[in-house]
């Protein structure tokens, strides 16, 4: 499937509706109310949107080692967001922006400071929840590797990826 143009940045948090309205209009930022690849070609140098193609397995992921998820979720998020970003109706962003992680709970940080940053070190930024704060970062996007090529394996792989060991080498 074909990328945009567009640097696409998905915003994750509490407050990310609300933050993003004040932020549409933003010289070369557009929002976008879906998260659909295919509305979000063509809309401009950077493209906001509320809409994280990896929600499902990041809550699995924190259900599954908090041990509130029913057994399976984590295996059946993973494959049903694979089946969405192999037929493009689903599309990593470029970066997520994730709104005052101090907030989230022990587990959910580890999936937005461990597992994706771990992944991809500068498209996870943490961020003030303001919308000052998110033009601020959005101006000061840093260069990095991109999400890992065998996505597959990466996904897959979470369902032995502990939370306090997360980034850590393996033996």
């Amino acid at each position: 499937m074909a990328r945009p143009n567009s640097t696409v940045v998905v915003l994750a948090g509490a407050g990310a509706g609300e933050i993003l309205a004040r932020l549409d209009g933003l010289a070369n930022v557009r929002v976008a109310r879906s998260g659909d690849p295919a509305v979000l070609a063509g809309q401009g140098p950077y493209v906001l949107h509320g809409h994280d193609p990896l929600a499902a397995v990041g809550e699995a992921w924190a259900g599954f080692f908090d041990r509130q998820a029913e057994p399976g979720a984590l295996e059946v998020a993973i494959e049903t967001t694979l089946t969405g970003l192999r037929g493009g109706s689903a599309l990593l962003p470029d970066y997520y922006l994730v709104l005052d992680p101090e907030s989230l709970s022990a587990t959910a940080k580890h999936w937005w400071l461990g597992v994706l940053a771990g992944a991809a070190p500068s498209r996870v930024v943490p961020v003030a929840p303001s919308a000052a704060a998110v033009r601020e970062a959005l101006s000061r996007l840093p260069a990095g590797r991109w999400w890992p090529d065998d996505l597959d394996t990466w996904l897959r792989d979470l369902v032995r990826t502990v939370p306090d060991q997360v980034a850590l080498p393996r033996a």
